[in-house]
């Protein structure tokens, strides 16, 4: 099992140095037009994660592209037609689109914008975690390699995690969950089901904290609180509705509230705003978890994507996303159980 301590030394080696610089108003304009012009002439399409840059999620929207969370962008790249898919993001969106659709050419603007909880399960820690609890199932999250949902049974997002444990544990079945143990507490509270956890977290919102969200409320007692279940229990606790991106995009659209406090990552300010513009959103205060790093809701490796590499890998046609076939074949299982998972 990954220690606490490793995981942060682990963290820190991975994190970008420093943010990249905006373009000029001039240089963004010209890019914008050359990403569309190369979009079209080399058969690609954009598929962009909420919390990238809201300038590069707004060119998805209006190039015929997609935005939404990894369970949405692995079901929209799956059933499209283009030949080359360009996933904007961070590695392991790259690779679920490539199992899913390993015909098609994976770009991505930057491969190494990682994340946290990849980062944080490796496949040989893992595999051999697994071989010392070879009875349970294994389900993982959605955010790991390639290698690593390669031994799961499962592969799920945090919009289908529950149901889906739900599912296995009335079946009986006794669950490994990797990597993200927050996520994974949430998961086996609302469930009751026999969960072992791996020790990682995602950075940005471990961060979320419960007591500036208590100060926050007093400030802003008509505001309804958002709450990704990555996030740590107590913060959780506070929650008017704990949901995935999408499921709290909806419930911002959806419910009466007319100002919401909002604990995930920051790029979900586009879409909400987008869909509510006559409502209030205001972002979780936060406070560092882990030593040297600090990310205020904002993931250091979602926005190492701009429109200067995504016009690159245009461009060059190189960040190609390529992997073993056995991987390919044994990832594909979890993954298409993910894909085709109903209630």
């Amino acid at each position: 099992m990954l220690s606490s301590a490793d995981f942060q030394n682990r963290l820190i080696r991975y994190m970008p140095e420093q943010k990249p610089e905006k373009p000029d108003k001039a240089e963004k304009d010209a890019m914008i037009a050359e990403i569309r012009r190369l979009l079209k002439e080399k058969n690609a399409v954009l598929i962009t994660h909420y919390y990238t840059d809201p300038e590069i999620q707004k060119l998805a929207e209006e190039t015929g592209g997609f935005i939404g969370d990894s369970l949405e962008m692995a079901r929209f790249g799956a059933g499209h037609s283009a030949e080359t898919l360009v996933i904007v993001g961070v590695r392991f969106m790259g690779e679920s689109a490539k199992i899913l659709s390993p015909q098609k050419t994976i770009l991505m603007p930057s491969l190494e914008a990682e994340c946290s909880l990849d980062i944080g399960c490796e496949p040989e820690e893992f595999r051999s975690f697994c071989e010392q609890n070879s009875d349970r199932t294994v389900v993982v999250y959605a955010n790991t390699s390639a290698a690593v949902k390669a031994l799961a049974d499962w592969t799920v997002t945090s919009s289908i995690a529950v149901d889906v444990v739900k599912h296995l544990a009335q079946k009986g079945e006794k669950i490994i969950w990797a990597p993200d143990r927050f996520l994974g507490d949430y998961i086996k509270r609302n469930t009751n089901a026999d969960m072992l956890l791996w020790n990682a977290y995602c950075i940005v919102h471990a961060e979320f904290d419960a007591a500036k969200i208590e100060e926050l409320k007093q400030i802003h007692s008509d505001a309804e609180v958002l709450v990704h279940p990555e996030s740590q229990p107590e913060v959780i606790a506070l929650a008017d509705v704990v949901g995935s991106t999408s499921q709290l995009l909806k419930a911002s659209q959806q419910r009466s509230a007319r100002k919401f406090i909002v604990a995930t990552e920051t790029g979900i300010l586009y879409k909400m705003q987008q869909a509510s513009p006559e409502k209030e959103f205001i972002f979780a205060p936060t406070s560092s978890v882990s030593s040297g790093i600090s990310c205020e809701a904002d993931c250091p490796w979602m926005k190492m994507n701009t429109l200067q590499n995504l016009l690159e890998v245009l461009q060059s046609f190189n960040n190609r996303i390529e992997l073993p076939d056995d991987v390919i074949k044994r990832a594909l299982i979890p993954l298409e159980r993910m894909v085709n998972f109903r209630k």
